[in-house]
């Protein structure tokens, strides 16, 4: 069923929220399990660095909007990712998981709050985006960013609202699962709108990006991303199975309209989901868990780079 996006931007705006909404002083932060809490800040750390992928990935397609309408939507997106970073940041900061006096649960003393770093793998797909996303299509933006958004907002975030009985961060996240919701519904439908145009245009954009090396290199950062998200999920004690169940949703969801199906990039990061859920492809496996095992070797400060927009990154409560 198509979405009157018009209509979508005005729902946008009518639903912002700012930190300054949330008391981040009430109590609850020490409900956090002391093994929960030493596992969850690798994990909230990935999670705060993939949401500021997510709002790299719109403001380059905010860029490429065809219509003021469209436009406007990315760029709220935009902004709303920012914003779920410096959420969870703020939360990192109540469990006192940022080095720093943090109130809420105990964690490392030190004398200032610091801003973790991503994983290697992260890292390589940010230093990818901030240098190369401005350079990509609609189309191979716009049928990435949803596969990422699934596996965040269906197995990510799911599992903290699971098992985080902090009341602050289930606020939180409700808030935050709110906004995923509406990015979901507009990056279908955007897929959809892509997938009304000619097969000429179709095949020029597909075969104009795969011939940029850049895109390569992009496309050998992604693949061992989404292993090593299933990699952390374990480590968590979590069954691998809750991300798949969440990659299936974008293979599901496009599936639903004969427009979606038509477009070429669908197809590869469909059939490329499908391959990672799959335990039974092990040439696939084999390669991407050889990769993560490769990047896990990188020298940390070999690839770290300061991205463009972590000046915006905050913990205080702005509105």
């Amino acid at each position: 069923m198509a979405i009157d996006l018009d209509n979508m931007l005005q729902k946008i705006k009518d639903r912002q929220w700012a930190l300054i909404d949330i008391d981040w002083d009430a109590p609850g932060a020490e409900l956090i399990d002391p093994d929960l809490h030493a596992k969850l800040k690798p994990f909230m750390s990935d999670l705060m660095w993939i949401e500021n992928v997510g709002a790299r990935g719109f403001a380059a397609m905010a860029k490429k909007a065809p219509t003021p309408t469209l436009k406007s939507i990315y760029e709220h997106f935009h902004a709303e990712e920012q914003k779920h970073a410096n959420a969870e940041l703020a939360l990192m900061r109540r469990w006192g998981m940022l080095g720093g006096a943090g109130s809420g649960a105990s964690g490392p003393n030190a004398t200032g709050d610091e801003i973790p770093s991503p994983n290697v793998n992260v890292q390589l797909v940010i230093n990818w985006l901030d240098r190369h996303s401005d350079d990509m299509s609609l189309s191979f933006l716009g049928t990435v960013i949803p596969m990422l958004e699934v596996a965040l907002d269906g197995a990510l975030i799911k599992f903290i609202t699971d098992e985080v009985k902090d009341p602050v961060a289930q606020e939180v996240f409700r808030r935050i699962n709110s906004d995923e919701s509406r990015h979901l519904a507009v990056d279908f439908e955007v897929m959809e709108i892509l997938g009304h145009a000619g097969l000429r245009k179709r095949t020029i954009d597909f075969v104009g990006g795969w011939v940029k090396p850049t895109f390569l290199i992009g496309a050998l950062s992604y693949v061992p991303l989404l292993n090593k998200m299933r990699d952390n999920i374990v480590a968590m004690g979590v069954d691998e199975e809750r991300l798949y169940s969440a990659m299936k949703r974008y293979r599901a969801v496009g599936d639903r309209s004969e427009y979606v199906r038509r477009l070429p990039m669908f197809q590869v990061v469909a059939y490329h989901g499908a391959a990672v859920i799959n335990r039974g492809n092990v040439p696939y496996h084999l390669f991407a868990d050889s990769m993560v095992k490769l990047t896990d070797r990188i020298p940390f400060g070999l690839v770290h780079r300061t991205p463009t927009w972590s000046q915006e990154l905050t913990y205080e409560p702005t509105a």
